[in-house]
């Protein structure tokens, strides 16, 4: 790899390759664990990050609630992200799943690439 493969640069953030991430919170480790599947057969994300569950707390249907929750962080695209939205709805166990996303200033360009090779919504032979 060269220099300039390891220097970050900015994306153009109105690109539909730049690189965003989205996240999302699950109700239990198993539907943390078949969502993350679920995205990556779908190639819809390059990666996704099952972290350490965490206490919520927000509103729901006038009153606040409390519960814990375990976070999915998902490397894709601006192309993919409606396709991401489409896999999470559909897998996701909640009513109203939370699904934001926002796209990266800059990264290191190897990466970024690797995220847009991967992220394609095409499963691969092999």
């Amino acid at each position: 790899m060269t220099d300039s493969e390891f220097s970050p640069v900015p994306q153009a953030a109105d690109s539909l390759e730049s690189v965003l991430v989205a996240m999302t919170n699950l109700p239990d480790e198993a539907s943390a664990i078949k969502v993350a599947r679920a995205v990556l057969e779908a190639r819809v994300a390059a990666c996704v990050n099952r972290l350490a569950p965490c206490q919520s707390e927000y509103w729901w249907q006038g009153k606040l609630e409390q519960a814990q929750e375990w976070p999915l962080l998902m490397k894709t695209t601006r192309r993919q992200y409606a396709a991401l939205e489409a896999v999470i709805r559909a897998e996701h166990p909640y009513d109203v799943p939370e699904l934001i996303a926002w796209p990266l200033a800059t990264g290191l360009p190897a990466y970024l690439t690797w995220v847009q090779n991967e992220a394609t919504g095409t499963k691969k032979n092999g």
